[in-house]
């Protein structure tokens, strides 16, 4: 048959690829949530257990850092120990950590309990891209890719607003009894709906070197990123210290993978592939682009606008209705016809979505914004999509485990530093002018919004170098194989 004539976007989803990429939905569900609903109770745990902002802040920072110290061990255990057992283990510390945060009687213990928290969602996201790759055998990703998305849209969307209602009606505590159901419903029907893992190298030997270089590396780089905001630039020793040996660890990582004689942690001749390398690159510019909007848009609601947190998070919906509009057609145009035009479409949407915020002030009519929010994130819903089906093209199986753990740390690194450097913008914007000034603040996200156009300029470069069409590759043809074989057991 020649391969080239088969059309993916016609073909139907293999059922069982259908029915993992739904489990696997339901317990990423869990961290997703979490992390948003926490954001919105860091005030009213400060405030009940009588802890300094400075203190209270580790109660995320150390969540994403434990999840950066793990996230380079994902690939070996799915190696070692298979996907479904791995994916497992990682809701169960994920249950644990929630419990225990739950019942945390002093903001020391929420910061440990937090961190047992990070370890298994650290784990968790780069498994489920693993198993939904390996099961897929490649194809049809742009589809499978728009249906994991779900739970990435739904956090962002309903995230500030349960948080608000559930601090505001029931307390702190209930942010993290909302995760218990989730597990506990997640857990067994892991067991029960994913397949069995039939690719288990028992022999598999952890690359320590280069964990022990490549896992700080990583939680150096975003704890530094996230000093950025706090003291305003990079002139702070807090910053440029862990961020300049986070640099040198990683540059020692390089070499080592590159000498090692057993296989490395990150197999850093991935990047030798163009697309591959320019998807990770996007991968950064996606997060600055994402996560940075995302921290600025509540706050101009809440301190331009004058709204609560709860409302601010409603004058955000039609983001999320823009992002699920869009999801389904990106996944199939994707498989259909590759990802450059995708993300070049949807990035001039960014644009154009975030445009009227630069210009925005106190009184700009809240349809006009509604109607720009509704633009962005039709962009945004092809965006991430369409960068994650690209960044799979190719691989063979062994590198599909390589390939999650790389994009979660270039995902995790552009979020950080878009956050990061987009609340500096506005904080060096503000710096001597009355905190009371609506019109210096309106200015100040104006700025920093400025900047977020700027880089979703900068992100078309890189996506110049996506391929245009999916071609078939002998990798992929050898993983159909293997899965028909598999089929036949």
């Amino acid at each position: 048959m020649n391969k080239e004539n088969v059309k993916p976007a016609k073909e139907k989803l293999d059922p069982m690829v259908l029915r993992t990429a739904i489990v696997l939905i339901v317990g990423a569900l869990a961290p997703l949530f979490d992390s948003t609903m926490v954001n919105v109770a860091i005030h009213t745990i400060a405030t009940d257990m009588n802890a300094a902002i400075s203190a209270v802040q580790w109660v995320t920072t150390g969540y994403v850092l434990a999840m950066g110290l793990v996230i380079p061990v994902s690939g070996w255990a799915t190696k070692r120990f298979g996907c479904k057992k791995s994916y497992v283990f990682s809701l169960v510390i994920f249950l644990i950590g929630s419990v225990c945060s739950m019942l945390s009687w002093n903001i020391e213990s929420m910061i440990v309990f937090r961190a047992i928290q990070g370890v298994g969602a650290g784990l968790l996201m780069p498994i489920l891209q693993t198993e939904l790759v390996e099961v897929s055998g490649g194809h049809n990703l742009g589809r499978i890719m728009s249906i994991i998305s779900i739970p990435a849209l739904l956090g962002p969307i309903l995230g500030p607003v349960l948080g608000g209602v559930i601090v505001s009606s029931a307390g702190w505590h209930a942010i993290f009894w909302i995760n218990i159901p989730i597990c506990i419903v997640a857990i067994p029907l892991a067991m029960w709906g994913l397949p069995a893992d039939k690719h288990v190298e028992k022999k598999a030997s952890l690359d320590v070197t280069g964990i022990l270089l490549l896992s700080p590396a990583f939680a150096l780089l975003i704890y530094g990123i996230a000093q950025v905001a706090k003291h305003g630039g990079m002139n702070n020793s807090e910053v440029y210290v862990p961020l300049i040996i986070g640099v040198v660890l990683m540059a020692s990582y390089v070499i080592h993978a590159f000498h090692t004689k057993q296989e490395p942690a990150l197999n850093v001749r991935l990047f030798k592939s163009v697309n591959f390398f320019a998807s990770n690159a996007l991968l950064i510019l996606c997060g600055i682009i994402t996560n940075g909007a995302m921290l600025m848009l509540p706050l101009y609601y809440q301190e331009v606008r004058g709204v609560s947190a709860m409302y601010a998070g409603l004058w955000l919906l039609p983001q999320g209705i823009g992002m699920l509009l869009t999801r389904s057609w990106a996944g199939k145009a994707a498989d259909r016809d590759g990802s450059r035009n995708i993300v070049l479409m949807s990035l001039a949407a960014i644009a154009i979505g975030t445009l009227p915020f630069v210009f925005a002030g106190t009184d700009t009519s809240d349809i006009l914004l509604s109607i720009a929010l509704l633009i962005r994130g039709a962009g945004l819903g092809g965006l991430l999509i369409a960068i994650m089906t690209s960044a799979y093209i190719g691989l063979e199986r062994e590198q599909v485990p390589h390939a999650s753990t790389a994009t979660r740390i270039f995902q995790t690194i552009g979020g950080a530093f878009g956050s990061a450097i987009l609340a500096t913008v506005a904080q060096q914007q503000m710096a001597g002018r009355s905190a009371s000034d609506l019109q210096a603040a309106a200015h100040s996200f104006n700025v920093s919004f400025v900047w977020a156009i700027g880089f979703t300029v900068a992100a078309a470069i890189p996506t110049l170098f996506l391929v245009v069409h999916k071609k078939s590759k002998p990798e992929t043809a050898q993983q159909e194989s293997d899965l028909q074989a598999d089929g036949q057991e």
